[in-house]
């Protein structure tokens, strides 16, 4: 079962992390909507934070840990925000299991195909050698050689703990997504359409949801709004999450028209 932490009382809302990240990244946010009247759910998916390690890593596969965690937890309709491959998660799922999904949030990633372009941060992860003991200084400093942009370095460097005294490790499964990095980026396939009420957010800095992109958007989620968020990149909950909270409330607070 995937691990998650659960907040608040009410309709139940699930958040899904990008690639790297984990629950954690949105404990702020998540006590925001808890206290809006939402029961949050955090989810770290497979492969990622405090959940279990899988050679297998797909698409189709992360759909099924999200709807048998709901099935667990005897969730019969939430509401999802799925940032990044999170995002690729929540469109497939929604498409595949739309009785399951009352609305549906998609922030900066599209339905379309991205090439892989994560080498840099894998090569940073890759060179940090645990059986030589670094201490957290040292991970940094091997990381800093590769990513000179300090938030992705903190970002990244969260997913460090202590396996055991003097010895840290990663929590995410590097090996995994070394072999398996290509079907990080995979296109949601072309029938998959929801028709219910759907937000796409996207960084006004980020070019991951472009302006051409709105065309295929809107042929998997006819219901689509997509809206921008100003001062973000790619991390547009973490670099204005002001903003980020504002729309997302206002879209699930407002009344469904059939």
């Amino acid at each position: 079962m995937l691990f998650s932490k659960i907040e608040g009382q009410g309709f139940p809302l699930l958040i899904l992390h990008g690639f790297l990240g984990m629950s954690d990244n949105w404990k702020t946010l998540a006590t925001k909507y808890a206290e809006q009247g939402f029961q949050v759910h955090a989810l770290d998916l497979r492969n990622h934070g405090k959940s279990f390690h899988s050679d297998d890593f797909n698409y189709q596969i992360m759909v099924q840990d999200v709807v048998n965690y709901c099935k667990f937890h005897h969730l019969t309709s939430v509401n999802l925000i799925g940032h990044s491959m999170g995002g690729k998660v929540v469109m497939l799922l929604a498409t595949v299991y739309p009785e399951l999904v009352n609305k549906l949030v998609v922030a900066d990633i599209g339905p379309k195909f991205y090439p892989a372009h994560h080498q840099t941060i894998l090569a940073a992860l890759n060179a940090v050698d645990f059986s030589k003991k670094p201490s957290r200084t040292e991970a940094e400093a091997i990381v800093s050689k590769y990513i000179s942009d300090f938030g992705t370095r903190q970002f990244l460097l969260k997913n460090l703990y202590w396996q055991e005294p003097g010895q840290l490790a990663f929590r995410f499964n590097l090996k995994v997504f070394n072999e398996k990095i290509e079907s990080i980026g995979k296109a949601l396939p072309f029938n998959n359409i929801f028709k219910k009420e759907t937000l796409f957010l996207r960084g006004d800095k980020s070019d991951y949801i472009l302006d051409s992109d709105f065309e295929t958007i809107l042929h998997h989620f006819p219901k689509a709004e997509i809206q921008t968020i100003s001062n973000a990149g790619h991390w547009l909950h973490a670099e204005n999450p002001a903003d980020f909270f504002e729309k997302t409330i206002q879209f699930f607070q407002k009344k469904i028209i059939t």
